[in-house]
This record gives structure tokens, sequence and C-alpha cells, in this order.
């Protein structure tokens, strides 16, 4: 993830917290000269991922700050796990403890989610996708953690890729019609993906030049019945109604991609403490 992807994040979330006023706990109890150190600590077990997005909390706050990560993104930790320390000045330490965790804890929590579903389909061949379900102004942060995590992004807006979705369709009057008329307005490479909902919808889009299908809400018997019809024809993505429970039988059909939206709209945080140790 680039610099760049999150510093622009973590300045409005510190100014969300700080307002006006600043941090006036802290400000008010903690003396100026005070220095501590403090560590984070995993309550929950989980996959790690944020790590410099929390250091550059730090950072914006007070360069002479230092942040020692004692883990990697990426990395496995288990309940009582430290995962990096911070040193400093106290009042410094205390203001970006909040906005330091919200990031983190989410960020790995997304990461620990897309992991899970990761190793759910071990062994069959598909992958694991995000969407565009993410919290507005952070889907470069939710889509890095879902890297992190073992999963492939989607595209990440509406200008990298085309998706042919149902009111498109509406709109437009066919599969057909519709992928012609992209294909003749993007640039050449740019991927081209139909929602179909029916295996009579998959058909036509088999007779177009698309480049991927998204079997939308099949249950597992209709989805290998689309999967085999379509072949190696063209890529096939599941999405819909996708949970850690039945992720493994969805695999089973033999689908390129699934697509979860709930790993990045709704993953659980991963439960991370800040403890000061001096």
């Amino acid at each position: 993830m680039l610099r760049a992807d999150y510093v622009e994040v973590v300045g409005r979330a510190l100014s969300e917290d700080l307002g006006a006023l600043g941090d006036i706990t802290s400000d008010a109890c903690v003396p100026q000269t005070s220095q501590s150190e403090a560590r984070f600590v995993a309550r929950a077990p989980g996959v790690i991922a944020g790590l410099d997005v929390v250091a550059y909390v730090f950072e914006a706050l007070d360069p002479s700050v230092t942040f020692e990560p004692l883990v990697s993104d990426g990395d496995r930790v288990d309940v009582g796990a430290e995962i990096a320390r911070v040193a400093g000045h106290s009042r410094t330490i205390l203001t970006g403890e909040r906005t330091a965790l919200n990031l983190l804890g989410r960020m790995s929590g997304v990461a620990t989610a897309t992991a899970e579903l990761v190793e759910a389909v071990s062994g069959t061949g598909a992958k694991i996708s995000d969407t565009r379900k993410t919290v507005p102004g952070l889907r470069a942060l939710d889509k890095y953690a879902v890297r992190v995590g073992g999963g492939m992004n989607h595209r990440f807006g509406l200008y990298d890729a085309a998706l042919i979705k149902d009111n498109h369709l509406v709109a437009v009057g066919s599969i057909t019609q519709a992928v012609a008329a992209v294909r003749k307005r993007v640039n050449p490479g740019v991927m081209i993906e139909v929602e179909v909902e029916s295996l009579e919808q998959l058909s036509e889009t088999l007779e177009t030049d698309a480049d991927r299908v998204l079997l939308d809400n099949m249950g597992p018997e209709l989805l290998r019945q689309a999967v085999a019809l379509a072949g190696d024809r063209i890529t096939t993505e599941a999405s819909g109604g996708v949970t850690l429970e039945n992720v493994r039988e969805l695999a089973e059909t033999g689908v390129d991609i699934i697509s979860v939206g709930w790993i990045t709209h709704s993953a659980p945080q991963l439960d991370i403490a800040l403890d000061f140790v001096s």
C-alpha cells in the first residue's frame, strides 16, 4: 500500500477526533514533559494489517514518537501477542490511541475475515474477492487488508473495469447490446463483466466478448450448472449470500472467483488494546 493511500485518511480521522480544542483530557492531566512506552496487544486471534498506517498516526502527531512493529502485516497472532510498541510523549500516545486502534482493528478484522474464507476454500481453485462495498473514504485501506488476508481485489471503482448489472440491462435492453456498447467505448484491455441471474442470461453472455460473468445469488446446484455451461470460455464469479459456512460448497462447483461484500462492509473488528507499560 502506498503512503498516499492513508495520509489523507489519517489526517481526517485525527481532525475528527481533535476538533478545535484538541485532547482536553490528556492536555489537562498529563504533564507536558511526561514520557511513556505502550504496547499494542491482541485480545483475539487474527491476521494483522495496517501497521504502516498506525505508525503514521503517531508520526503525524509528533515525529519524535517511535513506533516499533513486532510482527508484519499478514502475520497471524494469538491472544496476548504483542503486536507493536510505541514510545515518546505520553500526551501524543494518548491522543493517537483511538485513531490508531480504530484503523488497526478494522484493517486486521478485514484481513482476518478474508483469511478465514481463503482457508475454507483451500484446494478448490476458487479465489476469494472483495467488492466495492467498502466504507466511503477507506477503500484503499479495505482492499489492501483483503490482499493481506490472501484475497484478491475486484475493481477499485467505476473507472477501471466495467460491470454490466441488472439496472444497466433495464436501461439498455439486452446483454448483447450492452456489451457491444461498452466494448466500443472502453480502452483495450479493460475488463468487461456481466451480471446474470439465469442460465438463459448466461447463454446470451457467452455469445458476446465479455471477459467475466458474475453468477448472482445462485444456489450450489444452479451454480454448478452455470459453471459447466460456461466451461473455459469465460471467467466465472459467484456472488451473493456467501458465508463462512457455505463458501466451501460454492467453491466446489468449480467457480473461479467468489466475491464477498461483507468482508469489507461488516467484518468484525479485531480486538486489539493499547496498554501503557511505563
